[in-house]
């Protein structure tokens, strides 16, 4: 049932220049960028969640612009000149969050990343390391810096891997507290007078001749302009639109005694990728296992992936080490 409204609230909470849906990282940076360039706007943004529902509060804080295998397969599909821009776009887009909100305040720790090679996988580390020199001299005018890719085979041990033939470091990429970055962004929009409206769902746009109207579960907004920041939302609006989801399981374990983990690590191409967060190691990935059946915009979670990434904690990150799944 949709709630009925005082006159007041409906003159003053249901009328917007732009009402921007989806409070997630696109959505709230949106809305600041617009209202720097113009403070005399109305902007709202509704969330259909009590949080933010897409993978903005979902994800394992990877302040990233891609491993040496991801950009190679990435140049192989779009090509050196699109890829360049794509790095370039990555790396802009963490530069202005940091600079928005502060290191300090998201906790961004540059402690560099490692890919690692698995001694079963198709994937071979020989296939990459003589690319090293490449990339370093392809992305160094992106970050002024030559060094970016480097091997590290030394620290497999140190790590305490198993089943691990190669590391090689990313000396740039580093990694953030993403609920300490939501958070920030929210109170930095509240701040700036951007109304933000939770459990709100967009439901319907009826654009009409001087306005749009916006149908939600909790009433009809009218704005000017209305941005989707929904992502692979998106399409329910749009079926047109070619957009697939992609959903992404994550593990967390309990605390474990002097997890030596320091930084970030991908392997099999960015599927796999893990961290230590505060003595917790935070795992994700799989879904190469099962592509159709995570094209899905549907919460959850699926044995096949699930059990995988257990096996994995087991056998190649924490092989000589008791671990609890706590989440």
């Amino acid at each position: 049932m949709i709630p009925s409204f005082s006159f007041w609230e409906q003159n003053s909470f249901f009328k917007y220049d732009i009402l921007i849906a989806g409070s997630g990282i696109v959505g709230f940076n949106a809305a600041i960028h617009l209202k720097s360039l113009a403070p005399h706007l109305q902007i709202a943004v509704i969330e259909r969640g009590f949080l933010p529902s897409g993978a903005s509060t979902k994800n394992a804080g990877f302040a990233c612009f891609g491993s040496l295998s991801e950009l190679c397969v990435q140049r192989d599909v779009i090509g050196e000149e699109r890829l360049l821009k794509l790095v370039e776009k990555r790396w802009k887009g963490l530069t202005k969050l940091r600079t928005l909100l502060g290191d300090s305040t998201i906790d961004y720790q540059n402690n560099g990343s490692y890919e690692l090679f698995l001694d079963d996988s198709s994937i071979k580390a020989e296939n990459y390391l003589d690319k090293i020199d490449y990339f370093n001299q392809l992305l160094s005018p992106i970050f002024n810096h030559s060094s970016i890719f480097s091997r590290e085979k030394s620290k497999v041990e140190y790590f305490g891997f198993k089943k691990v033939n190669q590391l090689i470091y990313n000396s740039l990429e580093a990694q953030i507290d993403t609920g300490k970055m939501m958070k920030a962004l929210w109170m930095k929009a509240a701040s700036m007078g951007i109304q933000v409206l939770n459990s709100c769902e967009l439901l319907e746009i009826i654009p009409e001749e001087n306005k749009i109207r916006i149908i939600t579960d909790k009433g009809q907004f009218q704005c000017k302009k209305v941005l989707l920041a929904t992502n692979a939302f998106t399409k329910k609006f749009f079926p047109e639109l070619d957009v697939v989801p992609g959903r992404g399981q994550v593990i967390v374990t309990k605390p474990i005694e002097n997890l030596k983990l320091k930084g970030t690590f991908h392997f099999d191409e960015g599927y796999y990728y893990f961290r230590n967060f505060e003595n917790r190691v935070i795992f994700g990935g799989g879904r190469n296992l099962d592509f159709k059946g995570e094209e899905t915009t549907e919460f959850g979670t699926s044995p096949i992936i699930q059990n995988e990434l257990k096996h994995l904690l087991n056998t190649v990150i924490l092989p000589n080490t008791h671990f609890e799944i706590e989440q």
